[in-house]
């Protein structure tokens, strides 16, 4: 099984260099502070036998030079392993962002909005930590260990072995039982910070709608349990380390007992003078600091591999076709010729589901044209169109998209940012100039709405749009999908909460850019006027003998299918449904529903 730590890390965009940087001077610092203990105890021990003073002048540089470098490199060990940390940080939350925006994903939908946020917030600064608090400390340690064990070695080989061993259970086995104590914890702590923040957000901006509906006692209840549990694995984490502690603190004891008994006897048989016995025996004193640190630092490592776990469920897959089964075609196979996106038998339905909502489509759009998924609300034609941008895997069949055409979904309910309207409709390109987003917004008709804006495209919108109509939102939403440079366009609904006109005018907009820029564009929509744009309807329903709705997104289990297609006007002469529910909706609007009666239509 791949190491999700491994799949991550390449998104840090971490120099070797700088990592290597980073690790020499931790080693040098940690060095001083060794050298430090060491010229200290060999100057205290030759001072006491009252030699010159000369002789005691280098000792005396050298415990002076140890002591500023010690403080003067830990800072700039500090700076170097922090400058790679925050900036590998920054490189994967861009990295993260960008390859969400290719696409196709199929693990994001699935997830609650406080739980996104966890992922690309917490897991992203616990993935960058690992450097600095595991990769680091980990090249420090073996550095200044071996420094160590060399040194003492060059006064007692028996000792240096005897600091081995014991450098080796501080360093090894300490690390060990903490990243193995910690892998049930950092599971359990990484769930439940994503539950706070899943709950804190809920609480946030559903207070007022929970408190109506009664349930806000119970959310508070919810997040204080799993504020609970984030503590309880906080607490777990700190006995972890309070053993490892524990064993560091024994095997230092441990070494300098063992070099003090060896030490001894090496002096009684004259290998050893008293002098150099100090500094066999004091040096290990400072060597462990730089073991200290591992157990944390595995329990770091262990807390980093559990987020880019989570953060590589969010990165999208290679695999084209989205298949369910191992006899669907191949993308080559499926795709004809010229078409940006073709789908073939899909069966489309969210992964819980025990039935597909929609199955059996057939489609493909080739550059420059206009598909309309018709249909009632709640038939599936956004869960088809979330299949076709590969938000969500195929039930079944399979869908192909060109290597050159990226893909935008543009959802009903997509956010817009607290930030101006310029800003936002870069969100789909970063280059954006204002011109062309006059140009997009006028397209959609939201001249007027602009003009009307106190600083125009410096206008901030609130956050989460909370100061325009949902007309206005649908409409800003399909401005940011027209300036996108995604060669197909699979816009849900755009005719949501807009007049009639209104709603005409904006899928005749998805139209004419579609002919003018040679984009393909699938639009969702329950109305039929909105559809006369388009080259090809097709019109999703589900079987006559269906009854109750289900959970899947089907009735009593049955998906809907493809039951008409072809240009609207075709669809209006030969298919009677089709012609009925587009009289009913003019009658709708005339007020005059009662003069529209259903034609009997067989089967």
């Amino acid at each position: 099984m791949t190491d999700p730590l491994r799949t991550v890390l390449p998104l840090l965009e971490v120099r070797r260099a700088r990592v290597l940087r980073a690790v020499l001077l931790g080693s040098l610092a940690l060095g001083c502070s060794v050298g430090l203990a060491a010229v200290s105890a060999w100057l205290i021990a030759r001072a006491s036998q009252m030699p010159p003073v000369l002789t005691l002048s280098v000792a005396v540089v050298t415990v002076r030079a140890c002591g500023v470098g010690r403080g003067v490199l830990r800072y700039l060990e500090r700076l170097a392993s922090h400058d790679v940390a925050l900036a590998g940080m920054s490189a994967l939350r861009a990295n993260l962002y960008d390859a969400l925006a290719r696409g196709p994903v199929t693990g994001v939908v699935a997830l609650r909005r406080g739980d996104l946020l966890a992922r690309v917030g917490a897991d992203v600064d616990a993935v960058g930590e690992v450097v600095v608090k595991s990769l680091v400390p980990a090249g420090v340690a073996l550095v200044v260990g071996l420094g160590s064990v060399a040194l003492v070695g060059a006064f007692l080989p028996s000792a240096a072995l005897a600091l081995a061993g014991c450098l080796l259970l501080t360093g090894v086995l300490a690390p060990w039982l903490a990243a193995r104590a910690s892998a049930a914890t950092e599971a359990a702590g990484a769930a439940a910070r994503a539950e706070v923040t899943t709950r804190t957000l809920g609480l946030l901006e559903e207070g007022q709608q929970l408190r109506v509906a009664g349930r806000l006692d119970a959310e508070l209840d919810a997040l204080t349990d799993a504020d609970a549990r984030l503590t309880a694995a906080g607490d777990d984490g700190a006995r972890t380390a309070g053993v490892s502690a524990a064993i560091g603190a024994a095997a230092q004891t441990l070494s300098v007992i063992a070099a003090l008994a060896l030490g001894a006897g090496a002096l009684r048989a004259g290998a050893l003078a008293p002098v150099e016995l100090a500094v066999v025996v004091l040096t290990p004193l400072a060597v462990f600091e730089v073991t200290s640190v591992l157990p944390a630092a595995a329990v770091q490592l262990r807390r980093s591999r559990e987020a880019a776990a989570r953060l590589a469920a969010l990165l999208p897959t290679d695999a084209v076709p989205v298949a369910a089964t191992a006899a669907a075609p191949t993308s080559a196979a499926c795709r004809p010729p010229g078409a940006l996106l073709a789908l073939d038998g899909v069966a489309a339905g969210w992964p819980t589901a025990t039935t597909p909502a929609v199955e059996g489509v057939d489609l493909a759009v080739a550059p420059g044209a206009l598909v309309a998924l018709a249909g009632p609300s709640g038939v599936g034609k956004t869960t088809l169109l979330m299949t076709a941008a590969g938000l969500l895997p195929a039930r079944g069949g399979a869908v192909a998209r060109a290597p050159e055409a990226a893909t935008l979904f543009v959802a009903e309910d997509g956010h817009l940012f607290d930030t101006t309207v310029l800003e936002n409709l870069r969100v789909a390109r970063g280059d954006v100039a204002p011109a062309e987003a006059r140009q997009a917004l006028e397209a959609v008709g939201l001249a007027h709405w602009l003009d009307a804006l106190p600083a125009g495209l410096d206008t901030t919108l609130g956050g989460g749009a909370t100061t325009v109509s949902g007309g206005e939102r649908r409409r800003l939403l399909v401005a940011r999908a027209l300036l996108s440079p995604a060669r197909v366009l699979l816009v849900d609904e755009p005719a949501e909460h807009l007049d009639a006109a209104a709603a005409d005018a904006v899928v005749a907009a998805l139209a004419a850019h579609a002919r003018a820029t040679g984009r393909a564009v699938v639009v969702a929509t329950h109305r039929l006027s909105a559809a006369r744009e388009a080259d090809e309807v097709l019109l999703l329903a589900r079987r006559a003998e269906s009854g109750g709705r289900d959970g899947s997104g089907g009735r009593d289990g049955a998906p809907a299918a493809v039951v008409a297609r072809g240009p609207h006007a075709d669809l209006l002469r030969d298919v009677a449904d089709y012609a009925w529910a587009a009289a009913r909706e003019t009658a709708d609007l005339e007020g005059s529903v009662t003069a529209v009666e259903r034609p009997v239509v067989a089967g």
